[in-house]
């Protein structure tokens, strides 16, 4: 039997983020939208069944170090515990996205070439769109050939292009 999810809500420089976790390992982080409700129910959709509750420890470090990130301050995510459902190239995509360092970016096609699919830069668009857990999957990081590309979060490329600038020290 599968644990129970659970998520929390939390303050952040941005706005009201959402987390949703099980077992002390992230399946969701939701960007802020333009109210704390809109955001839980942004995140429940994701994670309907997912009941509010308090975070444990690696939960609540992942909170503290998100926090930080939206702060400007450099911290590293790559440790987060993440507990990530996805078809096998979104998880190929991810796993790649993560290894791209804070502050840097890689379009939409060169994370496809490197993923040795070179005509797939449409499906890496994809997999950026339906990313359970932005911010510790970078997807605000994958551009387009000439410019931002598109970004789902509220705010849309003026938030991708935040967080592009919280990474940069900017």
């Amino acid at each position: 039997m599968t644990a129970p999810e659970h998520y929390a809500l939390f303050p952040t420089p941005i706005g009201v983020c959402g987390i949703s976790f099980r077992s002390g390992k992230i399946t969701g982080l939701q960007l802020p939208e333009a109210t704390a409700e809109a955001t839980r129910q942004a995140l429940l959709v994701r994670s309907p069944h997912a009941t509010e509750a308090p975070p444990s420890g690696p939960v609540r470090r992942v909170i503290a170090q998100v926090g930080a990130l939206l702060e400007g301050r450099a911290v590293d995510l790559s440790s987060a515990p993440l507990e990530l459902q996805a078809p096998p190239f979104h998880r190929r995509v991810y796993e790649r996205l993560m290894r791209v360092p804070p502050g840097q970016t890689i379009t939409y096609g060169e994370l496809a070439a490197e993923l040795g699919s070179p005509g797939a830069a449409r499906a890496v668009g994809q997999a950026m769109r339906r990313n359970p857990i932005p911010i510790l999957i970078p997807c605000h990081r994958v551009t387009g050939r000439g410019g931002l590309g598109g970004f789902t979060a509220h705010g849309g490329t003026s938030t991708k292009e935040r967080l592009l600038r919280l990474e940069a020290g900017t």
